[in-house]
């Protein structure tokens, strides 16, 4: 307490030092003039965005069924008056529609806008309000929901557009703006700076993610979805789309380039088709304890699986391969390959360069087309033969040879291995994604016929290096690391 009152005197004694001396003369009016033009034209640049911009920002009503069950609503919870007051007595009320909000730009004249299909999926009706008051029922021309971008039209001429700027050109540090609807208020407008580039993994639907998303602390909140995030020219680098939480100053928006090459096909009535080899891969220094099961190769992608019935299934690709180039083109990190594979043509063979235990191979393979859903087999559960199981307690896995019953009953063909039973909770074998039914073919690179073959692999592995299984689960080929601890 002493030494606040000691900074308190010392203070005050300061004070009316001060006050006794004859006051400082103030910075001269015209020293002061450029510093403040400098921040009067950065004010009017931040203003000149939205007034540039705003005029071609739409809001987007959607209405959409409600397909709760029948009960009661959140206001139901609480009571009007006294809980005894039979008026007030909790009520079965009627489900009304969903009703949302969210926003768009307008791209073309005649009335073609983009949003974000999140926006509009399972619209019943989608209404559009214009800067200027104007009010018009929209269509849905066109959707891609792996990228989670659509295509609105409405039935207006003349109408004020964006001028849709080069993505890649994009610099990290540059002011960004946003505008939207935020929480239903309408035409918000908020600056930022684009806080970083090539964002990726933010969100994988049905085999594709968006590699490069362009991330920014402008403030964007739900209701931002599908409005425009632009520069200081006014010009659109991207579509907001994804948040990480309120008030966290991480926004990401669909970059513009993006935008606009799906934007073009549906509003010119194309359908959306990307090229696939059917792998699942990852980047080969995300991962370092794999480091030590491939050695030899510094970088590269991990083949982690081949889905069943893909392209690649059909090819000499195997999982566990490090892809390091396509068509000649190296490939350092899963974005690049994806980046690579999705310039190729449907039906066109691209030969991939990989490594695979200590030696480098090509291996072409065919595209195919994404589809809309990767099919998953399901097969009926296989009951263990308590005569003849493999237990291995360390690893919490149980397995057992495939014998022609359950070879037939689970339609596994001429299938080779040794045929997983049971998976304890908790264990090893569970953390990797090994389940019931999955066929271990090969140990450490070593083929595994019956269990027999599968214990002489495994007593020759080291598990505190940790035990590469290769695996087919259901027609899909993975591999899977058991590591022991201790």
């Amino acid at each position: 307490m002493r030494t606040f009152v000691i900074l308190a005197l010392t203070t005050s004694f300061a004070a009316s030092a001060l006050l006794a001396q004859e006051p400082s003369p103030t910075v001269p009016p015209a020293a002061a003039e450029p510093g403040k033009d400098v921040v009067h034209a950065l004010n009017n640049a931040f203003a000149k965005v939205f007034e540039i911009v705003a005029p071609s920002v739409v809001i987007v009503e959607v209405t959409k069924k409600n397909d709760a069950p029948e009960g009661l609503n959140f206001d139901d919870l609480f009571f009007q008056g006294q809980p005894d007051d039979p008026s007030t007595r909790r009520r079965p009320r009627n489900i009304e529609p969903i009703q949302s909000e969210g926003s768009g730009f307008i791209v073309r004249n005649d009335g073609y806008i983009f949003t974000n299909y999140h926006v509009v999926e399972g619209a019943d009706q989608v209404q559009v309000k214009l800067k200027d008051g104007r009010e018009f029922t929209a269509k849905i021309a066109g959707t891609d929901d792996k990228t989670d971008i659509a295509v609105l039209k409405i039935d207006a001429k003349d109408l004020p557009v964006v001028e849709l700027g080069n993505s890649d050109a994009v610099r990290v540090g540059q002011f960004a703006f946003a505008i939207g609807a935020p929480f239903k208020l309408d035409y918000t407008f908020t600056y930022g700076v684009i806080s970083g580039k090539g964002r990726s993994k933010l969100i994988s639907n049905g085999g594709y993610s968006i590699p490069e998303y362009i991330q920014t602390d402008a403030s964007i909140n739900p209701g931002n979805s599908g409005g425009p995030l632009c520069d200081i020219d006014g010009k659109v680098i991207g579509m907001n789309t994804l948040i990480n939480g309120l008030n966290r100053g991480l926004g990401f928006a669909i970059p513009s380039n993006l935008a606009r090459e799906i934007g073009d096909q549906l509003v010119a009535g194309k359908k959306i088709t990307r090229p696939w080899l059917g792998i699942r891969i990852e980047t080969l220094g995300d991962e370092p304890s794999l480091r030590e099961l491939f050695k030899g190769v510094d970088k590269g992608v991990i083949v982690r699986s081949i889905e069943a019935d893909a392209p690649a299934n059909k090819s000499d690709l195997h999982p566990g391969d490090i892809i390091t180039k396509v068509d000649g083109a190296s490939v350092m990190t899963d974005t690049q390959l994806q980046h690579e594979i999705l310039k190729k043509k449907i039906g066109q063979s691209v030969k991939l360069t990989v490594w695979r235990k200590g030696q480098t191979v090509d291996i072409p393979v065919t595209t195919g087309e994404l589809p809309n859903d990767i099919a998953r087999a399901s097969n009926e559960n296989v009951q263990p033969n308590p005569a003849r199981p493999e237990d291995l307690g360390k690893f919490g896995l149980q397995v057992q040879d495939i014998t022609k019953e359950i070879a037939e009953r689970l339609h596994l063909g001429e299938a080779r291995g040794v045929i997983v039973t049971d998976v304890a909770d908790n264990s090893i074998a569970s953390a990797q994604g090994i389940e019931r039914e999955d066929i271990i073919t090969e140990v450490d690179g070593k083929p595994v016929t019956d269990v027999k073959s599968f214990r002489e692999a495994l007593t020759k592995s080291d598990p505190k290096r940790g035990v590469l299984l290769y695996l087919d689960k259901k027609g899909s080929k993975t591999f899977a690391v058991l590591k022991a601890n201790g």
